[in-house]
């Protein structure tokens, strides 16, 4: 395996995670890409151009090139209008790849329903096995949709159904989602693999609390509750307000010493009302406990995370769950809802807590729990480290390798 096209249509992974599109699926894509450049792969990223600054090409770490494909409108230009613009970004990656000799890739590796409809195309056209990783499943959201959030419309799940018929080899982060590509897609079961994201150690990692707390301004004594990721209903974070809310209506004496910070940034349909979480802080009578904080670099995060007694992920579906590995192995117990990658993602009752709801009583139930007993919490972040210590991109770009050589050995019997 010498050289391998990685497709992210809707969003690039140089993008800052917790804005707009981007989340956990950019860092998936560069930190797996920058692994296969260790093992000797080049890595091409194609991307949707979304500025005329941006340069055609940029280099993203020895070996892996992010390419910026012209297509359609470079700003104001919704997810749900990318489809009409599929064409014009296939043309324009086929056309990158004309420029080189027969078989110049390996491999297709697509990122999310919207990328594997161009790699297929790419697939068919280069000879090349298709690899897809879905990253979220329309048919998955919509049966577990948060109040007020938009359902996936009909041709999100027509496209990702088309995307499974096509590839080689499906790529799950978790044994529960590939399940849910057999039962829901009718996928193959010999041509889906389950390969856990990672977690980069360097970067994630346990700091000095006092210190990173007063570097950040955060109370040295507080009970910090922090919620990371994009602000929109799928993340539920309005359900981390109102469980708070419960938590100062049952004792007000916590209020003094409460301190909720949102890092992140308005996402998705949470786009139409990007002040609603504010609002909601203002009306649940928070505005002295939360604080918003822009979306921050993975440094950065780990140093909130770390600074933390605790991460939230309340949220109502997450194929994996990257923030809640990132908590983890910065120290930090994770409180996250038993739902999808979450369940694997934290170890009940060893690294955190799954709350099998999203009603605010048990989730202030929880939430008092890991606040309210040390030896709870300290047990919980000593769990929290060594779980987040069984994932390691190093074994996720090994894994996917073997999956890219599985998909070159499953196209020859197809052909």
């Amino acid at each position: 395996m010498q050289r391998v096209a990685m497709i992210s249509l809707h969003t690039s992974p140089l993008d800052q995670p917790g804005t707009g599109d981007a989340g956990g699926m950019n860092v998936y894509v560069l930190e797996l890409s920058k692994r296969l450049a260790r093992r000797g792969v080049e890595v091409d990223i194609f991307t949707r151009a979304t500025t005329s600054e941006l340069p055609p090409v940029a280099p993203a770490g020895e070996g892996v090139t992010v390419r910026h494909i012209h297509a359609g409108p470079f700003e104001g230009l919704t997810k749900a209008e990318l489809p009409g613009q599929l064409c014009v970004f296939a043309r324009e990656v086929l056309r990158s790849e004309a420029g080189h000799p027969l078989g110049h890739y390996d491999a297709v590796h697509s990122h999310y329903w919207l990328s594997g409809q161009v790699g297929a195309l790419a697939r068919d056209r280069w000879g090349v096995p298709l690899v897809h990783s879905m990253h979220t499943m329309a048919k998955v959201k919509n049966d577990a949709l948060a109040d007020g959030d938009k359902p996936e419309p009909e041709g999100r799940i027509i496209g990702e159904e088309q995307v499974v018929a096509a590839a080689d080899m499906l790529i799950a982060n978790t044994d529960l989602e590939a399940k849910q590509l057999i039962n829901l897609y009718d996928a193959d079961p010999g041509r889906v693999e389950v390969v856990h994201p990672g977690v980069d150690l360097d970067v994630f990692r346990p700091h000095d609390r006092v210190r990173t707390r007063r570097e950040l301004g955060l109370p040295e004594n507080a009970h910090v509750l922090m919620f990371a990721g994009r602000i929109q209903p799928l993340k539920a974070p309005d359900v981390l307000l109102r469980a708070v809310a419960e938590l100062l209506e049952r004792d007000p004496s916590l209020r003094s010493r409460l301190v909720l910070p949102v890092v992140g940034g308005p996402s998705g349909s949470g786009l139409e009302h990007p002040e609603s979480l504010a609002e909601l802080a203002r009306d649940l009578g928070l505005d002295d406990v939360v604080r918003f904080v822009p979306p921050v670099t993975q440094p950065d995060l780990s140093r909130w995370c770390a600074a933390a007694d605790l991460v939230a992920v309340p949220s109502y579906n997450e194929s994996f769950g990257l923030v809640a590995v990132e908590a983890q192995a910065s120290g930090t117990p994770v409180v996250a809802a038993a739902v999808g990658g979450l369940t694997t993602v934290v170890q009940d009752e060893v690294s955190g807590l799954l709350v099998d709801s999203h009603d605010a009583s048990a989730w202030a139930d929880a939430l008092r729990r890991v606040i309210s007993d040390e030896a709870l919490r300290e047990r919980l972040a000593a769990g929290a480290v060594d779980h987040a210590h069984s994932f390691s991109w190093e074994h996720t770009a090994d894994r996917t390798l073997d999956v890219y050589r599985r998909a070159r050995e499953t196209m020859a019997v197809w052909v």
